[in-house]
């Protein structure tokens, strides 16, 4: 029987290539609009530990199903500090999991209902008022569409069979033996990475399975590969990334590849377990059943399915133990003096254990406010060229803006129903400190940036060490136990000088000038808030607030300085 390759090859195969991806596409951006927002945060919340983070990896990639998504998510929130190396690591592992289950429902026998199914929901998709049934619809219609274009592939594969020139080449991507195993593992790698997904190309290799192109220990072969191009998409999301953003995708990556050499060995042996195993989930995946008088392999993604689900689960079992050694090992990369410096972006002392309890949470609050103040004079080490300070402006205010949402966050936490007036005052005030601080520290950060982007004159220098100095000797009256005051009228005034000097010097250029002015209007910002900061801490009475709990309910530790009210 002639074949038509255009209509019964290309166009079914193109087409439903084409169909199977826009699926993939729908069913992924559908569920990411309803839901990422809150795996985001439900991620940067729970994924504290490594086996929190292999939880959350897991289940959060099998509602967003899409570990390539769930990887480059991680990525980013280890470039914003949110979450530690780590328990990213233990993330991505978990992300491998997830993406399983998606592998699992493409195996499903649904063929031709994905066309019927894809029609209603996206008339629903049409129709609806509501953005959040949209999206909701749209994944539907995508997985509808994911099993439609897998059936369009299979009946457009199936015709090669009688190809002898097709079926002879194709006849060199045979794994039975290590050789032929490594070109299909390889082969699957590079498809994956040109095409950034595992799930398109573990559809391909099912539908040539199920067409019987592919003898489906070959097809199980190819689904290895695909685990291991899917590294690439995540080592690109880090390229312009910080240092341990970069190294959360190497772990990714050197995961994928231990988890595959490890694997390669085994891979015949597992053949025969899985082959025993297939007996629960159909019978023997090599045996064809005959469909409208044609040959089809039904079990072959089944087979697919159930190997990488196992995979993935047993990398994990082997390799989570060595978590800690992954990070040491990666720590390494690329390491410099830099790193030395505190992590602000992590609260210190806002514990779990806390939220909630105002007698404990009150000093955690005023440790970590302080903490914060610390972290904003560093900008002033970055305006002096200190050998200690950050070296990048804007990553520090990335990580030292982190600590202030939780700072917000924790603060919440300690207002409750019917709590009295004077310990809602006392919260309330804290949340106003807080707030002053955050502000102060955009302040300085001004002022850090406004001095690195300027090429001044050793006259201009000697002004901005003059006026970085007033304001590193303000900073220190907010410390704990200072006995400086913090006088910013006196301060403030004393800036005038300077201004007279900035105006009048003939040594400096108009740019200098104009940027020196905006550091002592940012300098005059930065005095105010002090006192505004200062003066918030001493409006309540918060020992004496805190001496009226109950016995056993005070902590130790408040801020010495005495209050007004």
């Amino acid at each position: 029987m002639q074949v038509d390759v255009f209509t019964q090859i290309i166009v079914p195969v193109l087409g439903g290539l084409g169909i199977f991806m826009l699926g993939l596409e729908f069913m992924s951006n559908g569920i990411q609009a309803v839901a990422v927002n809150r795996m985001r945060a439900l991620l940067a919340t729970f994924a504290g530990t490594p086996v929190k983070g292999v939880l959350a990896g897991t289940f959060i990639t099998g509602i967003i199903q899409s570990s390539t998504a769930m990887t480059v998510m991680t990525v980013g929130l280890v470039n914003a500090g949110v979450v530690g190396l780590r328990p990213a690591i233990s993330v991505i592992m978990g992300a491998n999991i997830g993406t399983t289950l998606g592998n699992g429902l493409i195996a499903l026998p649904l063929g031709p209902l994905g066309l019927l199914l894809a029609g209603v929901f996206a008339l629903v998709h049409i129709f609806a008022k509501s953005e959040k049934t949209k999206n909701i619809a749209l994944a539907c219609m995508g997985f509808a569409l994911i099993f439609y274009g897998l059936n369009l592939m299979t009946g457009g594969l199936r015709p090669l069979r009688g190809m002898p020139e097709v079926m002879s080449a194709i006849s060199s991507l045979q794994a039975e033996n290590f050789g032929g195993l490594l070109v299909c593992v390889a082969t699957a790698a590079l498809v994956t990475a040109m095409i950034h997904s595992s799930s398109a190309t573990i559809g391909i290799v099912m539908g040539l399975g199920s067409a019987g192109i592919l003898d489906w220990q070959t097809a199980v072969a190819f689904s290895l590969g695909a685990d291991l191009g899917t590294t690439i998409t995540s080592w690109l999301a880090s390229l312009n990334l910080s240092k341990n953003a970069k190294r959360a995708a190497y772990a990714h990556i050197s995961f994928n590849i231990i988890g595959v050499c490890v694997t390669i060995p085994l891979f015949f042996l597992s053949m025969e377990v899985l082959r025993f195993a297939m007996q629960w989930f159909g019978g023997d995946p090599s045996v064809p059943v005959m469909v409208n008088g044609k040959e089809t392999y039904p079990l072959v993604p089944v087979a697919i399915g159930l190997y990488s689900t196992v995979f993935n689960i047993f990398n994990v079992l082997l390799l989570f133990p060595f978590i800690g050694v992954f990070e040491r090992v990666l720590r390494r990369i690329g390491h410099d003096s830099s790193e030395d410096i505190e992590d602000y972006s992590m609260p210190r002392y806002l514990t779990a254990d806390r939220r909630g309890d105002l007698a404990a949470g009150v000093p955690a609050l005023q440790k970590e406010i302080a903490r914060h103040l610390e972290a904003s004079t560093l900008f002033l080490a970055m305006a002096s060229a200190a050998p200690h300070a950050p070296k990048d402006p804007g990553a520090h205010r990335m990580a030292i803006s982190i600590l202030s949402r939780n700072i917000g966050t924790f603060a919440a936490t300690l207002l409750k129903p019917n709590q009295s007036y004077p310990q809602a005052d006392l919260v309330a005030s804290l949340v106003e400190e807080a707030d002053f601080a955050e502000s102060l520290g955009e302040t300085l950060h001004q002022v850090a940036l406004r001095v690195k982007e300027e090429d001044f004159s050793p006259q201009g220098r000697e002004l901005v060490s003059g006026l970085v100095g007033r304001l590193d000797e303000a900073m220190r009256a907010l410390q704990p136990g200072s006995s400086q005051p913090v006088e910013a009228d006196r301060r403030v005034e004393a800036l005038a000088t300077l201004r007279r000097t900035c105006l009048t010097h003939e040594g400096l250029s108009p740019r200098e000038r104009g940027t020196l002015l905006g550091l002592l209007g940012s300098a005059e910002r930065a005095f105010l808030l002090i006192e505004r900061l200062d003066g918030e801490r001493r409006s309540v009475d918060r020992s004496g607030v805190l001496s009226q709990m109950p016995v056993g309910d005070t902590a130790p530790d408040l801020d010495p300085r005495p209050a007004l009210a």
